[in-house]
């Protein structure tokens, strides 16, 4: 029994001494476990996806809103009175300068005409007999014969005789124009409206309702309206420098982007800029020309107009996916700098161009941003750049 005893004790102290000696080899086999993994963990920067900063030349456009108006108006009105005998067009056609849109009853100014030339014929005959009487009262009034008062009358006769005929000729030409205006013309060439009146009806010259108004349409005139404060801008930017004209001509280009999204398949110019600034609005009128061939624009139209400002010759462009925006809303990027360590930038942006932006100040030539992979690294990290689509496509593959 005393044997026995000693014999479990003996196996009791052994067996914990082999659990104290496997005890201490775990931890030192973990301390070093995990020594090696902080070592390892800090020589393998993580890799992302980046975008390389590249100055290139950037067209600067800025998109306005604007309505369409036809390049000439004609509002055709009567210029005699009278009753409206034939319309001779019809509405919604194109018509051409000088084509007869609407017949007046010409009667009343034919007899007008007629009357002015019989007067003109009288006239002319009282102009013979004067001239015949004032030659022979100059013969006798040389020899006495009739008295200085009775030639100085046959003389005043003669040139009130003269009188008469270039007043009825003046006449005759007022008549004739008044008769060619019983036919109602188009003034300029271009697409009519709807007419306003049928035959039968009565007409006052110069009346204020007009008959019908003709438009040119080929080529039509694009009105936007911009800012004084952006207006400023663009001329501060290009007086310094910081912008250089898109174009050797002082016609910048436009671009049309239609109601319903599409593009306007013909580039207009920009003819001019008011010379005001709406109180009101703030704003300044520019006006654009463009063809329009296949009668598409329509006056009145409501489009959007994309006008070259000029170029940025050295403009920086970042994909949007690489600026975020921190806690002050400030827009902010993830720069690698030259020693493999991420970095952060503050930006300041001007507009998006597309899928990216356009940055004034915080990046350079060279700067290495991170576009993909963002939730990976923070600031102070090492990191490894790859070209952006590598590393998803690498991760993938591994995956």
């Amino acid at each position: 029994m005393h044997v026995n005893r000693r014999t479990r004790l003996a196996v009791a102290v052994l067996v914990s001494a082999m659990s104290v000696v496997l005890s201490g080899c775990n931890q030192q086999e973990s301390a070093e476990s995990g020594h090696q993994a902080q070592q390892g963990g800090a020589q393998q920067p993580v890799e992302v996806g980046t975008y390389t900063v590249q100055p290139q030349a950037v067209t600067l456009t800025t998109e306005l809103p604007g309505r369409t108006s036809a390049y000439l108006v004609s509002e055709v009105r009567p210029q005699v009175g009278g009753i409206i005998q034939k319309r001779l067009f019809t509405e919604g056609s194109d018509v051409k300068a000088g084509d007869v849109l609407y017949l007046i009853d010409p009667a009343t100014y034919e007899a007008e005409l007629e009357s002015a030339k019989a007067n003109l014929a009288r006239a002319d005959a009282n102009v013979e007999s004067a001239r015949l009487k004032a030659k022979r009262y100059k013969e006798l009034v040389q020899i006495n014969a009739v008295s200085k008062q009775d030639y100085d009358d046959a003389d005043a006769s003669l040139k009130q005789s003269l009188a008469d005929v270039a007043a009825y000729k003046a006449a005759i030409r007022s008549a004739q124009i008044n008769l060619n205006y019983t036919k109602v013309t188009s003034p300029i060439s271009g697409r009519i409206g709807k007419s306003s009146v049928t035959p039968g009806a009565l007409v006052t010259a110069n009346q204020t309702t007009a008959l019908a108004t003709v438009q040119q349409l080929d080529p039509v005139y694009v009105d936007v309206t911009q800012s004084s404060v952006d207006l400023l801008r663009l001329k501060r930017e290009l007086a310094s420098g910081q912008l250089s004209k898109a174009s050797a001509s002082d016609e910048a280009k436009v671009k049309l982007i239609l109601e319903d999204g599409s593009l306007y398949p013909d580039e207009g110019k920009l003819a001019f800029s008011d010379v005001s600034v709406n109180e009101s609005t703030g704003a300044v009128t520019l006006r654009a020309v463009f063809p329009n061939p296949n009668m598409i624009l329509l006056p009145g139209m409501y489009v959007r107009a994309e006008i070259e400002e000029g170029v940025r010759e050295q403009g920086i462009l970042v994909p949007q996916q690489g600026v975020t925006r921190d806690i002050k809303g400030n827009a902010v990027a993830m720069v690698i700098n030259s020693q493999g360590i991420v970095e952060v930038h503050t930006l300041k942006t001007n507009r998006a161009i597309g899928d990216k932006w356009l940055i004034d100040d915080g990046l350079k030539a060279g700067d290495q941003v991170i576009v993909e992979g963002l939730q990976k690294v923070r600031p102070g990290a090492p990191a490894k750049g790859v070209a952006a689509g590598q590393a998803q496509a690498a991760a993938a593959k591994q995956g």
